[in-house]
């Protein structure tokens, strides 16, 4: 079906909804249960990190990955400049910048600011499977990357 098929109505529904499987990615990530973010994906979906070869793929490898994140670790993403494009009435691609803020060690409270780890962009494929909107894959790409940091006693306020 082509896109020119569907009413605006229908397109910014769509959209949203993709655009709120984005949202959902980094909240589940960062202040939910990291392993539940498989549920965003359609059964084979796909997760890849084109920098060292990391391709996850399927609901449960998916879930075994992001819930091995250590349980010491505070992240913040900020997700900016999302542009979905609907490529069909059940698929649609994105593109969405993101900057990473990360550490290990966190035992509670604050943590003085420091650089972000990540800045990259994601690139995802998105399947409307059952009237649910669903990642079909997600590729993450990083412009500047450094190491994850540890938190001593001295970082803390």
């Amino acid at each position: 079906m082509d896109t020119e098929a569907l009413g605006p109505t229908d397109r910014l529904i769509a959209e949203r909804a993709c655009e709120r499987l984005i949202t959902e990615f980094v909240h589940k990530l960062d202040l939910g249960e990291p392993g539940e973010v498989a549920e965003l994906f359609t059964e084979d979906g796909l997760w890849e990190w084109a920098e060292g070869d990391r391709r996850i793929q399927g609901r449960d490898a998916l879930r075994s990955y992001f819930g091995g994140r250590p349980a010491d670790r505070l992240s913040r993403r900020i997700c900016t400049n999302v542009l979905v494009t609907l490529t069909s009435a059940a698929t649609a691609t994105a593109t969405t910048y993101f900057t990473t803020y990360r550490v290990d060690g966190h035992t509670g409270g604050f943590v003085p600011p420091r650089a972000p780890t990540q800045v990259g962009h994601y690139e995802d494929a998105f399947l409307k499977v059952d009237g649910r909107w669903l990642l079909s894959s997600r590729s993450l790409f990083l412009a500047f990357a450094g190491p994850t940091e540890r938190l001593e006693a001295t970082d803390k306020p």
